[in-house]
């Protein structure tokens, strides 16, 4: 009888601690889950955010129109470097720098591509600082 004792009391020494081991494994693995849960959902907001932006100053540049082709042609015609410097205006006004955005004519409209960054708040602790967000809109002159 005291020998299926030992046995058992042996066991029990060998699995001392594997209860922690699996606390701990699941907690990080927990922990990441909700980092990305978190940081998924505020790059979700930023890239909204930028999106935002980036239609709000393709719509501008759209509306920057050369005037004298207009008296003198009859024709809608996008004023290049009008529209380029305030769409950029408005993108320096809501925060953006030189570089972090491109504003150029393609055919009859205005494309603005935005390039930024979205800082995390949990995956830090597992070494992921931000990751890249893009946003690009297009916007023509309204005709009518």
């Amino acid at each position: 009888m005291t020998l299926g004792w030992r046995r058992h009391r042996r066991r029990g020494r060998r699995e001392r601690g594997s209860a922690s081991i699996f606390v701990i494994g699941m907690s990080l693995v927990l922990m990441v889950c909700a980092g990305l849960v978190v940081d998924g959902g505020l790059a979700i907001n930023a890239r909204m955010r930028i999106a935002d932006d980036a239609e709000q100053a393709a719509r501008i540049g759209a509306d920057s129109i050369n005037e004298q082709v207009l008296r003198d042609t009859g024709v809608l015609e996008i004023d290049e470097g009008k529209a380029a410097g305030r769409a950029a205006g408005y993108l320096q006004d809501r925060g953006y720098q030189l570089g972090e955005y491109e504003v150029y004519r393609q055919g009859e409209g205005v494309v603005v591509e935005i390039h930024d960054r979205s800082d995390t708040a949990l995956l830090k602790l597992i070494d992921i600082d931000s990751y890249a967000i893009n946003a690009q809109a297009t916007a023509t002159p309204e005709t009518e």
